[in-house]
Formats: structure tokens, C-alpha cells, sequence
């Protein structure tokens, strides 16, 4: 029991996949481009306080509601389609109505804490201590923290052109994502 070095470093890795920050830097910049201006403090710790709550709760949540995990991740894998669809096509699905709801929806939820992330938390709370997993936790929300804060510089680096291209190719990977998600949930749905 207690701190576990060894779990603290696969929790972290596994999460870091899932979140795949550096992969949405092309969506990031997409949206500060649409609402003017990311709240990355705001996001980070919505995405924290989602992270940490579903670490605990999140089972019985979708029982309660009456949903199963297969169905959460089903229902997030449909808005990680569309918001590839965005990226690969150039068209505008999401509009945010405000710079406060841009910080949460999409970008804490489904972006940061999305299914596959909230799924992959409720998976390693079967296999690690609760402690590590909030340390890995904390440690992926310090890199999103950072990434989003230096979307404005990553970009610059990047130029137009290249957000383009990096754009559609992460947009083609999201797809994927989605695709493998929704696949390997509708199966449990079916069954």
C-alpha cells in the first residue's frame, strides 16, 4: 500500500497515451482561434476535478444513471468523430457560446478527461493504488497545463502550413480513435 514508484510510472504512461495532449495541439490551437483565448488554469483543473471524482465515483455515476461503461465510452467515441471530422474536413461542428463553456466543453471534457480517459481511470483503479493513480494524474494534468499555455509559441514554431498538415494527419489518427473505441464497446453493447 502506498506510493508505488513502478505504478506511478505505468498509470502515468498509460494516461499520457490516452490523453494524447501533444496530439491535440492542432484542436487547441483550432479552438483558441475560435473563442480568442484558452483558460488553460480553468481546464486543468476541471480536467482534474473530473479525472479525480470518476477515479472514485464514476462506477457507480453510470450505474446510478442507469449507464454502463460500453455505452460512456460508445457516446464519447461519437464525439471524438466529429471533432476529427472538424480537423480532417475544415468545417466548424462546434461552436462555443462563450469563453467559460470553451474551457470545459470540448476541451477538459471530451479532449483531456474524455471516455477513453475515464474508461482507462476506471480500468487502473482495478489494478493500482488510488494514490498512484491521482499522482499520475496530477503529473499528465502539469503537462497538459503546459502545453495549453504554449499554444500560442507551439504555433508560431509550426506556421499555418503546418498546423494544416499536422492538423489533418491528427485528424485521421483521432478518427482511428474513435473508430477503435466505438468498435471495441459496441461489441460489450451487443452482447
Amino acid at each position: 500500500m502506498g506510493f508505488n514508484i513502478k505504478e506511478i510510472i505505468t498509470a502515468t504512461m498509460i494516461l499520457f497515451a490516452v490523453i494524447d495532449i501533444v496530439g491535440s495541439i492542432p484542436i487547441i490551437i483550432d479552438l483558441r482561434k475560435k473563442v480568442g483565448h484558452i483558460q488553460s488554469g480553468k481546464a486543468t483543473i476541471v480536467s482534474i476535478i473530473l479525472m479525480i471524482a470518476f477515479l472514485f465515483l464514476g462506477k457507480q455515476m453510470l450505474e446510478l444513471i442507469g449507464i454502463d461503461v460500453n455505452s460512456f465510452a460508445v457516446a464519447g467515441s461519437f464525439i471524438i468523430f466529429f471533432i476529427a471530422l472538424e480537423m480532417i474536413l475544415g468545417v466548424q461542428l462546434y461552436k462555443a457560446d462563450s469563453l467559460q463553456t470553451a474551457a470545459i466543453v470540448p476541451l477538459a471534457f471530451p479532449l483531456i478527461a474524455g471516455a477513453g480517459t475515464l474508461t482507462s481511470i476506471l480500468s487502473l483503479r482495478s489494478e493500482y493504488q488510488t494514490i498512484n493513480i491521482i499522482v499520475a494524474i496530477l503529473i499528465n494534468c502539469g503537462v497538459v497545463y503546459i502545453v495549453l499555455k504554449s499554444s500560442v509559441r507551439i504555433e508560431k514554431v509550426l506556421g499555418n502550413q503546418g498546423i494544416d498538415v499536422v492538423r489533418k494527419i491528427f485528424g485521421v489518427i483521432l478518427l482511428a480513435i474513435a473508430v477503435k473505441l466505438f468498435t471495441a464497446n459496441i461489441k460489450g453493447l451487443l452482447a
